[in-house]
């Protein structure tokens, strides 16, 4: 029978334990060994990239504008009166010499009235004053009457001729007015909503004056404003890349989307205003559909350069962070490096790329996530690049 003293059973318990951790260690580090020859032996990720490009980019400014319509005529009530009647549907489209308003006529058709009778009045005693000079006349060349009554006869007839001219005048005037109590549109266009109703007095303030306006807008005016430094950038570009003198500019609308025509500059103010520093510009678009109105407030787009030789890439391959802006660029080695970069304006879905970024460079567009620096990928052309091969990009 054998006997175990107490510090021998601690000494074989650390032995034992000993052993237990080497084996644990030794297994540990095989299965490390395996995983790293694992992951040593697994295939690069493919990655979408896209080559950095370079060429001429025009440089766009946004203005902000507003839409007049070719003619924006008001119709005004010209004498003062009863609105009577209206003859036409609020916001349709009106010809030329189209009823819109009457007022009431009967003032002036009575004083068209007392006119005409003070015409007859004047004719009566213009018929009177020249039969008078008629007996005169040879009654003075036999001097059975003197000098003096022939010159009274003449100075009477010439005051009767100028009654007559006079009191037509008068009725023309009055004529005039009561033509005025019907209202015609001016022109072909839209005409608005009226600012009077039957019933009410107009033409004297502050009643209604202008009753309506009629635009025409087959063709829309927007004007806008440049600063000095932009208008003298504006000028030197136009003289340069369009000798013609006509310049285009793109329209952007309030929801953000680029109408379809292009615009012409018509027209630039003689002088800068000195109060703001700006001079007035306008432009003239096409509507053949009538979707743009008066009064709308757009964006105007213009070409102020062109930068040649700029580096682009798609917006998407571009990553912010803090203000600082930054790309994955796979080098010849198929690993990732993160490039900063300094960026300059956006070319619809591309991004000019200043400093930072040569042509040619292959840069992530897709999977930015499941990169980063120092990566081993495997580039595969990104296929879907849309705006990459087209000169002007849509926006």
């Amino acid at each position: 029978m054998f006997f175990v003293y107490p510090c021998q059973e601690t000494f074989l318990y650390r032995m034992k334990t000993k052993i237990v951790y080497f084996i644990l260690g030794i297994a540990i580090l095989i299965q490390g060994c395996s995983q790293s020859d694992k992951q040593n032996q697994r295939p690069a990720p493919p990655i979408p990239v896209v080559n950095a490009i370079q060429k001429d980019v025009p440089i766009y400014r946004e203005f902000v504008g507003q839409a007049y319509g070719l003619f924006d005529i008001p119709i005004r009530a010209r004498v003062e009166g009863f609105l009577e009647g209206i003859h036409f549907k609020e916001g349709s489209a009106v010809k030329k010499g189209q009823l819109l308003y009457t007022i009431d006529s009967q003032p002036f058709l009575a004083e068209v009235a007392s006119q005409k009778s003070k015409v007859a009045e004047a004719k009566t005693n213009l018929i009177n004053a020249k039969s008078q000079l008629d007996r005169y006349k040879p009654l003075a060349e036999e001097k059975a009457v003197s000098e003096l009554d022939l010159d009274a006869a003449q100075a009477r007839y010439d005051a009767a001729v100028a009654s007559v001219e006079a009191a037509e005048a008068n009725l023309k005037l009055a004529q005039i007015n009561l033509s005025y109590t019907k209202l015609s549109s001016p022109i072909n266009g839209l005409i608005g909503k009226t600012s009077a109703r039957v019933g009410e007095f107009v033409g004297r303030d502050p009643n209604p004056v202008i009753l309506n306006t009629v635009s025409r807008i087959d063709t829309i005016r927007v004007q806008f404003y440049l600063t000095e430094a932009q208008y003298l950038t504006l000028a030197r570009a136009y003289k340069e890349n369009n000798p013609d003198g006509k310049a285009k500019i793109q329209l952007i609308l309030s929801d953000g989307k680029l109408y379809g025509h292009d615009g012409v500059v018509d027209f630039i103010d003689r002088n800068i205003d000195t109060s703001t520093g700006s001079i007035l510009v306008q432009a003239s678009f096409p509507n053949p559909k009538g979707l743009l109105r008066p009064g709308m407030y757009t964006k105007v787009k213009v070409e102020m350069q062109v930068d040649h030789g700029s580096v682009l890439v798609p917006q998407r391959c571009v990553m912010e962070l803090q203000g600082q802006y930054s790309v994955y660029v796979v080098k010849d080695d198929n690993t990732v490096e993160t490039r900063q970069v300094i960026t300059g304006d956006k070319v619809g879905e591309l991004w000019v790329i200043r400093e930072g970024l040569k042509p040619n460079e292959k840069v992530v567009i897709e999977g930015l996530q499941k990169v980063g620096s120092g990566a081993k990928v495997e580039p595969v052309p990104y296929t879907e690049t849309g705006n990459m091969s087209k000169e002007k990009p849509k926006n």
